[in-house]
């Protein structure tokens, strides 16, 4: 395992654990984080001495979304030509389980890495929001997509649409999350699964993700491919530039009126 800047990596008997760790934003994603994230888990699914992978985050936040200085001043040619927000995909189809634990914050990005894991297990603090439309934008990392095959459509269109938080309680009885737990017992509950899961054959483990994943993701792609171009639209838009400098500069924003 390489030396990371902004996760840290650790092995626990056959259990991989990734965390976040850029505590000073709030875990917020740039582009080092999200490749980190993606390629600590990357080589732990391809080490032969792992059966489960866990994603952890912060006391205060599992992950507080994008970093707004990173993708605030993005127009269409620069998220289509970079293809923003489609390198995390890659956690989607890791071949092991990933389960995320998740305390504190997990908005935008870090809901969306959080649905790209194969189960979800918070604590009471955990509050899950995709506030994108607030900032002129949709979620771009798989959020409509997921969200609306994890809660279906009725329930995805409010929480796309307003951007509202909810807590876990709600997560967990919508059908977001697996299990909310305990203060501060994510990370143990997580590890607890994941060994129970890591100690099954590894083969039929495998099988057994990929037959859910089929399952439930078909027909995925066309709807992600809509969903980025969209989002990457979007950044040409007056109300995106109103939007993140408004919110950088702690004021309300004063959207166009069409």
């Amino acid at each position: 395992m390489k030396d990371f800047k902004y996760v840290l990596t650790e092995q626990k008997e056959n259990v991989g654990i990734v965390t976040f760790n850029r505590p000073e934003a709030l875990n917020a994603l740039n582009e080092q984080l999200a490749e980190e994230v993606t390629d600590a888990l990357k080589a732990f699914d391809a080490d032969d001495s792992i059966g489960c992978m866990v994603l952890a985050g912060g006391d205060k936040a599992f992950c507080a979304g994008a970093d707004l200085k990173w993708i605030a001043s993005q127009n269409f040619e620069s998220a289509f030509n970079t293809n923003l927000a489609a390198y995390m995909d890659q956690v989607a189809n890791l071949r092991k389980p990933v389960i995320a634990a998740v305390r504190g914050f997990a908005f935008g990005g870090g809901t969306e890495i959080s649905l790209m894991c194969d189960m979800i297990i918070a604590d009471t603090t955990a509050k899950f929001a995709l506030p994108e439309v607030t900032l002129g934008v949709i979620p771009g990392a798989g959020g409509p997509a997921r969200l609306t095959r994890a809660v279906g459509k009725a329930k995805a269109m409010y929480y796309i649409l307003t951007g509202e938080a909810m807590d876990a309680v709600e997560a967990e009885r919508i059908g977001l999350i697996t299990k909310v737990v305990e203060d501060g017992q994510q990370l143990e509950a997580a590890l607890k699964l994941a060994r129970r899961i890591a100690n099954n054959p590894r083969l039929s483990v495998m099988a057994g993700k990929e037959s859910v994943n089929q399952q439930a993701e078909v027909p995925l792609i066309p709807g992600l491919k809509l969903e980025r171009r969209l989002f990457h639209g979007l950044f040409s838009t007056p109300d995106q530039k109103e939007a993140m400098t408004a919110f950088a500069e702690k004021r309300k924003p004063s959207f166009k009126q069409y």
